[in-house]
């Protein structure tokens, strides 16, 4: 297989070389995060989803959650949120905001890109129940977009185990161990790393290629 460099290499044999010289990831952080229920729910929905991640096609299972980033200046102590939805056939992210407020709006607005850019998609749409998802207008727009929710169970993690997955992908590969000290900078990381992830960086369980790779492969099938 030939990605970036050019060079026509067994994965097998890239691993095993990773193996021999001790070559790993970043160390991976404790993630004390897990699924929490909205204090007051409008509305709930039922596990649909039922940890089966594996989708035949593009746009028929989609994954969406929240997750916290920090920048510094000085003393003080910022914070930023991003929201993205995720496509369990070929890993890909679907449509993503990024936030200092963790609000409705954030979610509402990930949710709108990605109908604006997969108009005729329908798929069962996965979160957790925090209150953006429980809200009552939000599950006004699934219906209207024609989309069937599913929720994960309360301190069930692994219900929304990719996207909890690509979270961990993308803080131990561009944001632990390093202080960001502007919102730019932090921004522009995520936005690259993002690019990055869906174009460039090959994935094992998806034949050894990048999500848009396998996503233009099973389109065309």
């Amino acid at each position: 297989m030939r990605h970036d460099c050019g060079i026509h290499v067994n994965d097998k044999r890239v691993l095993r070389i990773c193996r021999t010289r001790d070559i790993r990831s970043t160390v991976k952080y404790n993630n004390r995060g897990c699924t929490r229920q909205a204090k007051n729910p409008q509305y709930l929905a039922e596990n649909l989803l039922d940890r089966q991640f594996y989708a035949a096609k593009p746009n028929e299972k989609w994954l969406t959650d929240v997750t916290e980033f920090k920048w510094y200046e000085g003393t003080e102590v910022h914070k930023l949120y991003l929201s993205a939805i995720l496509d369990l056939c070929d890993r890909r992210i679907v449509a993503y905001v990024l936030s200092e407020r963790n609000d409705n709006p954030l979610v509402f607005k990930t949710f709108d890109k990605a109908v604006q850019a997969a108009p005729d998609a329908h798929p069962l749409f996965h979160s957790d129940r925090g209150f953006q998802y429980t809200n009552r207008a939000f599950q006004h727009k699934l219906v209207q977009a024609g989309m069937t929710q599913s929720m994960s169970r309360v301190a069930h993690c692994i219900d929304n185990g990719p996207m909890e997955g690509f979270w961990g992908i993308l803080k131990r590969e561009r944001y632990y161990g390093r202080r960001f000290t502007s919102k730019h900078e932090l921004v522009q990381m995520i936005q690259q790393y993002i690019r990055y992830y869906n174009t460039r960086r090959v994935q094992r369980n998806l034949g050894v290629l990048t999500p848009m790779e396998k996503h233009t492969l099973c389109l065309a099938a």
